[in-house]
C-alpha cells in the first residue's frame, strides 16, 4: 500500500501551493485538448491554491521542433502578445487572476529567455537538428 496520500493530504490542506501549467501561445484561441488542464488549474484555486498559467511567449517564437517536414509559421512579438491576451481571457471564464493569495497569475516565458539570447540560438539551429524523442 502507498503511504504518500496521507502526506499529500497533510500538505495541501496547510497553506497555500503553487502549481503551473504550460501553454502555447501559437493561436489566439485554446481548444477542447486544453479543457482538462484549465479545469485542473480551476480545481486548484477553488480548494484555496495558486495556479500559474504559464505562457510560453518565448518558446512560440522557436517555430515548430516536433519534427515535421514544415516548421511551423514563426510569429511576430505584437502577434504572440495578442494571442496571449485572447487566451487570458478565455482564462478568465474559469479562474480569477488578481493579488491575492489564490489569484491566478499568467507568466510569460518571454521574460527570461529573451533576456538569455536564447531563442536566436534555438531559431537558427532549428533547421539544423530535430529534438524529438524516439
Amino acid at each position: 500500500m502507498q503511504r504518500t496520500r496521507p502526506r499529500l493530504d497533510e500538505l495541501l490542506s496547510t497553506g497555500t501551493r503553487t502549481a503551473y501549467i504550460g501553454f502555447d501561445c501559437t493561436a489566439d484561441s485554446l481548444h477542447v485538448g486544453h479543457l482538462t488542464q484549465i479545469m485542473l488549474l480551476r480545481w486548484w484555486q477553488k480548494t484555496g491554491h495558486k495556479p500559474i498559467t504559464l505562457m510560453g511567449g518565448g518558446t512560440t517564437k522557436v517555430g515548430d521542433p516536433s519534427g515535421r517536414d514544415e516548421s511551423r509559421q514563426l510569429l511576430t512579438p505584437q502577434q504572440i502578445d495578442a494571442n496571449m491576451a485572447s487566451i487570458k481571457k478565455s482564462f478568465s471564464n474559469f479562474l480569477k487572476f488578481g493579488n491575492g493569495p489564490t489569484d491566478a497569475v499568467m507568466a510569460n516565458n518571454a521574460e527570461w529567455l529573451d533576456t538569455l539570447l536564447y531563442i536566436p540560438l534555438l531559431r537558427a539551429s532549428a533547421g539544423i537538428s530535430r529534438s524529438t524523442a524516439c
